[in-house]
């Protein structure tokens, strides 16, 4: 039996896109035979604070849906100072290092997800000092993205994460991108790596009517007939977030369009100054939510906005919460250019694009949505024929499987 070690400093019980893509390619690897640990972080993210029961611990062995989970120590704290974030991501690199080494058995293969992209730095050490294979898993590129959203600007700094992220895929066996966009650079950068898309995508038992255990709607005051438009994510830079409360304020005499803003990030107090500002009582925030309420949430909304900020890098970008909104038969609102754009509304007709950090655009198709019930029923069932035939977690692991076993 192979076996498998993914390392990440993102995991179950957080919530996020990459703790739910992560997990669920854990569990079907396992399901396909194969051996699987995870060996990842103690759980704060995104609240930036040790939860309950793993504070004060250096390390814990414990197991999430029947896999194996090795959780190391890693520094916290509320900031958003570049030093204290780079803390953050060292911190665990070193943790990690000393429990791969000493807690965690020797796997065949280890599949590194990045950013961070300094998580390289031990997964290249465990290759290297165990012998083992190692996959590296790209969902953002990192320092690119990093240097274009004007995160980070010191040119010594740059030039080594250029440089550590060279050493990084030509040490890989197997560079893997959650993009077709990823990997091409990958691929035009350094034509001798070996690359392989595995995109994200939705697992059809968990977004389902199914799951859905009470009428979220009803509980939270909103009325049958409210057009209700959801965005759901982190509250960061690279949303440009304001566009829909701009469009909220273009709509605020449509009382049955109300917006609702799910998660916690770097922007969240601005953007309720800004909510105050505008004076918009059709747009409602609520913090975090957990893996468990959100089906709850996509099923209660009517479409969801998925929007990111108008600049090249984001042409290659696919936001995780299209799947999930898609899979329940929620139409979007799509302000990402670029490849998701080709895929999800010239493709399969799943939603409305608006230019990104257009809201004049945003609220005209949230207008039209709200109104023709003819495309609006349309595009709901397109979405969900879409992502169960193009990507379902189930097959896109297999394809991944059978790469791994070539190694």
């Amino acid at each position: 039996m192979s076996s498998v070690l993914i390392l990440t400093q993102y995991y179950p019980p957080e919530t996020g896109a990459p703790q739910n893509r992560l997990s669920s390619l854990a569990k079907h690897l396992q399901l396909l035979g194969m051996d699987v640990s995870i060996l990842t972080a103690m759980p704060n993210y995104p609240a930036m604070q040790i939860q309950k029961g793993y504070d004060g611990k250096w390390y814990i062995k414990d197991s999430f849906e029947g896999i194996t989970v090795h959780r190391s120590w890693i520094f916290v704290k509320k900031s958003n100072s570049i030093a204290i974030r780079l803390l953050n991501y060292f911190s665990f690199v070193f943790s990690a290092l000393i429990c791969g080494l000493f807690k965690v058995k020797k796997h065949d293969v280890v599949i590194c997800e990045s950013p961070p992209l300094f998580l390289g730095i031990t997964a290249m050490l465990l290759k290297w000092m165990r012998g083992s294979k190692l996959v590296f898993n790209v969902s953002d590129l990192w320092p690119e993205s990093a240097e274009k959203l004007d995160l980070v600007s010191n040119k010594l700094f740059l030039k080594l994460a250029y440089w550590l992220e060279a050493r990084l895929y030509k040490t890989s066996a197997l560079v893997s991108g959650q993009t077709q966009g990823i990997v091409s650079s990958v691929q035009t950068r350094f034509p001798s790596v070996k690359t392989f898309w595995l995109p994200n995508g939705i697992d059809a038992d968990k977004f389902s009517t199914a799951n859905v255990s009470y009428n979220w709607r009803e509980t939270h005051g909103y009325r049958s007939d409210d057009f209700i438009v959801l965005y759901a994510g982190i509250l960061g830079h690279a949303q440009s977030l304001e566009v829909i409360l701009k469009a909220a304020a273009i709509l605020r005499e449509d009382k049955q369009v109300k917006f609702v803003l799910v998660g916690d990030g770097p922007q969240k107090d601005f953007l309720h100054e800004m909510k105050a500002s505008l004076q918009l009582d059709n747009v409602s925030f609520l913090p975090n939510q957990s893996r468990e309420e959100m089906p709850n949430i996509v099923a209660a909304a009517d479409a969801a906005i998925v929007p990111l900020r108008n600049i090249p890098l984001f042409k290659g970008a696919i936001p995780s919460k299209i799947f999930e909104n898609l899979a329940m038969g929620k139409p979007i609102l799509l302000g990402v250019d670029g490849e998701a754009k080709e895929l999800f509304i010239n493709e399969g007709k799943c939603g409305l694009f608006f230019t990104p950090e257009d809201e004049k655009q945003l609220a005209e198709n949230i207008h039209i949505l709200s109104k023709d019930k003819q495309l609006y029923t349309e595009l709901s069932k397109n979405g969900v024929k879409y992502v169960n035939e193009k990507f379902d977690r189930k097959l896109i692991a297999q394809r991944f499987y059978h790469q791994l076993l070539q190694l």
